[in-house]
């Protein structure tokens, strides 16, 4: 339980707030994307990190975490840890939600399953940034 605790501070908090932030931004371009410009799940969604990345990264450098370093090899960690948890969020969601929705139109199990990668890679992409990429010791 306290292992648990030590992940849910303040640093968690402001990391929801700026992920608030990057949801609206990159939601939009992610569903105007696919619904719209009629793009394929898969340059619909990546749309979305690349957009909500970069404001990611700012916000979360220098709001969540603080973070004063400054070096070519964070950025690098930052784009290796948001890459890694995108295909393995969304590598689990499109397959999962098409499998548990055989049947429903292509277009819902897109949009749902676009839904669930967005939380899976929320998860994922906190815990690589507090322990990985902005890691304090």
């Amino acid at each position: 339980m306290n292992k648990i605790k030590k992940w849910l501070d303040i640093r968690f908090l402001k990391f929801m707030v700026v992920g608030v932030i990057n949801t609206v931004v990159g939601t939009a371009v992610m569903f105007i994307m696919y619904n719209v410009f009629h793009q394929s799940y898969w340059i619909s969604s990546a749309s979305n990190y690349v957009v909500g990345s970069i404001l990611s990264y700012f916000l979360n450098k220098y709001f969540t975490f603080e973070s004063k370093k400054k070096s070519l090899s964070q950025v690098l960690k930052f784009v290796l840890n948001i890459s890694l948890c995108y295909l393995v969020a969304y590598g689990i969601a499109k397959p999962a939600v098409t499998w548990m929705l055989q049947g429903q139109q292509g277009a819902l199990r897109d949009n749902l399953a676009m839904v669930v990668g967005m939380v899976l890679f929320t998860l994922l992409n906190y815990i690589g940034q507090r322990a990985y990429v902005f890691k304090t010791n």
